[in-house]
């Protein structure tokens, strides 16, 4: 069985066949999906605990948790209504995490560094009152590794004394700065663009993370994997960047599908 860590599954884009399209990652062996809880922005940062709830129980589907966050590139709106709401939906029991929180340096129109770091260490704060882990977004602008080394010396000075890790989500970073991450508890998260033609460094360090740190995720809808770049990503493919990795590794598909379901369930529940 796997575990998709990172899924928009409030994503517009299965408005038409959201259930089928669970059913899909069921039938494909995905026994459970982690939500994030980012929405459209913070009015909208609910919705995916609403989804949650509204297939709870249901067999046909996976099971369904779910984390809460203000995404780096709606900083802006981190204001204190925002972080309120974050507060009270992170006591939800289905709520495993927060996040995708981070840094993205990316588009030159994102909220500057200072605010999206503002807002970064105000929901680690939130995280931190509520025992919760973390799930990181980190996207640094072409050639330019500052939003990796904000990245990390703020997990340093905010997280690390916490000892509540999280997950580095669909990691694109070097070797040195899984090692980093994963020195504070840090779990490494590969998605689909681990299988690109192109992204053979990145396979270079999923080959080096010990098995006991990796996960797996679709970040669904976005970044579907080999064979099917370009189309809209769902859970069920999941299964291809497990065996991406299994390749890298030497291993079989269903020892990257037991140690990553292992540690999610022992990390992030």
């Amino acid at each position: 069985m796997l575990i998709d860590s990172h899924a928009h599954l409030d994503s517009e884009r299965y408005a038409e066949d959201r259930v089928a399209m669970l059913e899909r990652a069921r039938a494909a062996g995905v026994e459970m999906i982690l939500a994030v809880g980012i929405g459209d922005g913070p009015e909208t940062m609910h919705a995916a605990l609403d989804l949650s709830r509204q297939h709870a129980g249901d067999a046909r589907l996976p099971r369904i948790v779910v984390s809460v966050g203000v995404h780096p590139q709606e900083a802006a709106q981190a204001d204190a209504a925002a972080l309120d709401k974050l507060n009270d939906l992170a006591a939800a029991p289905e709520v495993v995490a927060i996040g995708e929180i981070g840094l993205d340096y990316y588009h030159a129109d994102n909220p500057t560094p200072a605010v999206q770091q503002r807002a970064f260490a105000q929901q680690m704060e939130i995280a931190a009152a509520h025992k919760l882990p973390i799930l990181i977004h980190c996207r640094p602008a072409d050639g330019d590794d500052r939003a990796w080394e904000d990245t990390l010396t703020m997990l340093e000075t905010h997280w690390r004394p916490t000892s509540l890790g999280g997950v580095l989500h669909c990691f694109t970073g070097t070797w040195e700065q899984a090692q980093r991450a994963m020195e504070m508890g840090f779990l490494i998260s590969f998605a689909g663009n681990v299988s690109f033609p192109k992204a053979q460094a990145l396979r270079d360090v999923a080959a080096q993370v010990p098995l006991d740190r990796l996960l797996v995720e679709t970040d669904a809808p976005f970044l579907a994997p080999m064979p099917h770049r370009g189309k809209r990503n769902e859970s069920a493919w999941v299964r291809l960047v497990a065996e991406t990795l299994a390749a890298v590794r030497g291993v079989s598909v269903e020892q990257i599908a037991a140690a990553t379901t292992e540690n999610f369930r022992k990390r992030m529940l």
